[in-house]
C-alpha cells in the first residue's frame, strides 16, 4: 500500500494567552491508503490535537509548531506539506481530499439547516461544477450510501428529529460526500449504543473497502482497534510510545503504557466471587409502568401514551449489583428515576426495605431520601461549581441532621474522602480542579456523605478512560461488598456488567426480556435481543488470528 498521509516529528504547543503546553512532543506516523491507522490513549495523551494539527483546525493564534512536518500525498507520490499551509490550500484540501467526523455530530451540525442544505453546501464549495440538480441527486445518493432510511425524504429535515445513530450517519455523508482519499475519525461512536456502533463500525469499513480509503480513527475502545485496525499507535503525554501491527500490539504489547491500559479493560480485571442474596430485597419494584402523555393538535389534546416503562418488576439487594443493560431509549433511566421517586409512577409499587413508598409526598418521602441516593453519568450535575467541595459535602449532612456540629460534619467529609480515594486537601477545592476521574469519586462520595442503603449508577464511566473506569469499579465493588449497599448500575457496556454485577436484567422496549446471574446471562442468552445486543460488543477476542 502506498503512504497517504506521512506525520514527521510533530510538535504542537497551545497557550492559554499566558504559557505554551506542548500536547503533541514529537510524533511521526503513516497512514497508507486502504488501511485503518488506530490511534488511541487517554484524554489528554495528544490524539484530537494531532488530528486537527493535521486539519489546521486549531485556535488561531493560539497554537504553534515549533518542529516537524504533515504531508499529504496524491496517486502520482507528490505531496503537499499542511503545516504552515496558506488557509485558501488548507480550505480546499479540507473535505475535499480529507474528510473528517467529530464525536458529537450535534456540535458538527448545524441546528437552524437541514440536513441537504448541510450537505449542499459542502459540495459548492468543493465541486462548483456541479449544478443543483446534480448536487441534489449527490446528496441523496450519499445519504442512501450510509443507509439513512427514505434518504429522499430525510434531506428535509432537521438534524434534531435524527437520531444518534442517524446523525453520525449524516456526519459520515457529510465527510465522505466529496469522495477524500483519507478520513480522520475523532471517536465517532464513544456515545452510541453498542449496536448502533456495531453498524456504523461496518459500514466505514464497507466504505473504506469500496474507495480504497485511508482512515486515521481515534479511539480510547480497545474493542474497537480489534475490529477494525490495521495497524495501532498508542499514544501518552504528546508521544507515540508503541506503534505496530494490530495483532501485536493487542496480543504482545512491549511499552509498560499499553500493557496497563489492556490489563485495565473490565474483562481483564480480576473476577470476583459472587454470593447468592439471602436477604430481604432493599428495593421492590412489581409491575411498575410510567407513561407519558403524546400531545397533538392546537389544543394540545392526550392522543396516546408513550409507554417508557412497561410492567416491570425488579429488587435489589443489600451486597450486590444489579446492572440493567439495553439500547438508548429503552427505558432504563426512566425505571431508575422511578425507582428514586422522582418520577411519578402510573402503576405498580414500589417498596424500600418493606416499606411501600409508592404514593408518599413531602415529609414523609423527605425523610427517606437520605436512603436511596444517585451518581449521575456527568458529575458537573451533582457537583455545584461555584461551591467548594467541603460544602457540597456538608451541607447535605446539616439538612438531615447527620453530626453534632460542623467540626463532626467536617471530619466525616474528610474521612469519606479517604473511603473514595481522594487527598484531604480536596475539601477546600472545587470541582473544575479535578479531573473526570476525579470528579465522578466525590460525585460518588457525594452520594454516600446520607449513609444510604440503596444507590442508583447511571451511566457512571461512560465517558471515562479505561484505567480511570477500572479504579471507579474496584471502589464501588469495595464499597458495596464492605458497606452492604444495594446497586442498580444502569450501563450499555457489558465488560463492566461482567466485573461488576451479581445479576443483570436486559431492559427492551420498556420491558424487561431477561433477566439472571451474570455469568449465566452472558454464557447462555435466552432471548433474541440479548444475543444480539452481545454479538454486537467489540472486545479484544474479535481479532482475526
Amino acid at each position: 500500500m502506498t503512504r497517504l498521509l506521512e506525520i514527521g516529528d510533530l510538535v504542537t504547543e497551545l497557550s492559554d494567552g499566558r504559557d505554551w503546553m506542548r500536547a503533541v512532543d514529537g510524533t511521526s506516523l503513516e497512514v497508507r491508503r486502504g488501511e485503518t491507522f488506530c490511534l488511541v490513549g487517554e484524554s489528554g495523551s495528544g490524539k484530537s490535537v494531532t488530528a486537527l494539527s493535521v486539519m489546521g483546525l486549531l485556535p488561531y493564534a493560539r497554537h504553534r509548531h515549533p518542529a516537524g512536518s504533515v504531508r499529504l500525498f496524491d496517486d502520482s507520490e507528490d505531496s503537499i506539506e499542511l503545516l504552515g499551509a496558506r488557509e485558501d490550500a488548507l480550505a480546499r484540501v479540507r473535505g475535499g481530499r480529507i474528510g473528517m467526523i467529530f464525536q458529537e455530530p450535534m456540535t458538527s451540525l448545524n441546528p437552524v439547516m437541514t440536513i441537504a442544505e448541510q450537505l449542499d453546501e459542502v459540495l459548492v464549495l468543493h465541486r462548483p461544477e456541479m449544478d443543483a440538480e446534480a448536487r441534489q441527486e449527490r446528496i441523496r445518493s450519499a445519504l442512501a450510501e450510509v443507509r439513512i432510511p427514505d434518504p429522499q425524504g430525510r434531506m428535509r429535515e432537521y438534524p434534531h428529529r435524527l437520531s444518534g445513530g442517524q446523525r453520525q450517519r449524516v456526519m459520515i455523508a457529510m465527510a465522505l460526500i466529496c469522495e477524500p482519499a483519507l478520513l480522520i475519525a475523532d471517536e465517532p461512536t464513544t456515545a452510541l449504543d453498542v449496536t448502533v456502533q456495531a453498524e456504523i463500525l461496518r459500514l466505514m469499513r464497507e466504505l473504506q473497502e469500496r474507495r480504497g480509503m485511508g482512515l486515521l480513527f481515534i479511539t480510547h475502545d480497545f474493542g474497537v482497534v480489534a475490529k477494525i485496525a490495521d495497524r495501532v499507535g498508542v499514544m501518552r503525554h504528546g508521544r507515540l510510545v508503541e506503534s505496530a501491527p494490530v495483532a501485536e500490539v493487542l496480543r504482545r504489547p512491549q511499552h509498560e503504557y499499553t500493557q496497563q491500559l489492556i490489563a485495565s479493560l473490565p474483562e481483564r480485571l480480576p473476577r470476583l466471587a459472587r454470593r447468592e442474596m439471602r436477604h430481604r430485597p432493599l428495593v421492590e419494584a412489581r409491575d411498575l409502568s410510567v407513561h407519558f402523555p403524546v400531545r397533538r393538535g392546537l389544543l394540545r389534546r392526550v392522543v396516546d401514551h408513550f409507554r417508557a416503562v412497561d410492567g416491570v418488576s425488579l429488587d435489589v439487594h443489600p451486597g450486590e449489583v444489579v446492572a440493567l443493560v439495553g439500547e438508548s431509549g429503552c427505558g432504563k433511566t426512566t425505571l431508575g428515576r422511578a425507582l428514586l421517586r422522582l418520577i411519578e409512577p402510573t402503576a405498580g409499587t414500589i417498596a424500600l426495605e418493606g416499606q411501600d413508598i409508592t404514593h408518599l409526598t413531602g415529609d414523609a418521602m423527605r425523610g427517606l431520601r437520605r436512603r436511596m441516593q444517585v451518581v449521575f453519568q456527568d458529575p458537573g450535575s451533582s457537583l455545584n461549581p461555584r461551591l467548594p467541595i467541603a460544602t457540597t459535602l456538608i451541607e447535605p449532612m446539616r439538612v438531615h441532621g447527620i453530626g453534632e456540629d460542623d467540626d463532626e460534619r467536617r471530619a466525616r467529609a474528610a474521612a469519606l474522602l479517604e473511603r473514595v480515594e481522594m487527598p484531604v486537601d480536596s475539601l477546600w477545592r472545587y470541582p473544575h480542579e479535578f479531573s473526570g476521574g476525579q470528579r465522578q469519586r466525590l460525585a460518588i462520595a457525594r452520594a454516600l456523605v446520607l449513609e444510604p442503603r440503596f444507590v442508583l449508577c447511571d451511566e457512571i464511566t461512560s465517558a471515562l478512560d479505561v484505567s480511570v473506569q477500572a479504579g471507579i469499579l474496584k471502589l464501588l465493588r469495595r464499597l458495596v461488598e464492605e458497606e452492604g449497599l444495594g446497586m442498580l448500575f444502569i450501563t450499555h457496556n457489558m465488560g463492566v456488567v461482567e466485573y461488576l454485577a451479581d445479576r443483570i436484567a436486559v431492559m427492551h422496549a420498556g420491558r424487561i426480556v431477561e433477566r439472571g446471574r451474570t455469568a449465566d446471562v452472558l454464557a447462555d442468552p435466552q432471548d433474541e435481543y440479548t444475543r444480539t445486543l452481545l454479538a454486537a460488543v467489540p472486545r479484544l477476542d474479535d481479532l482475526a488470528a
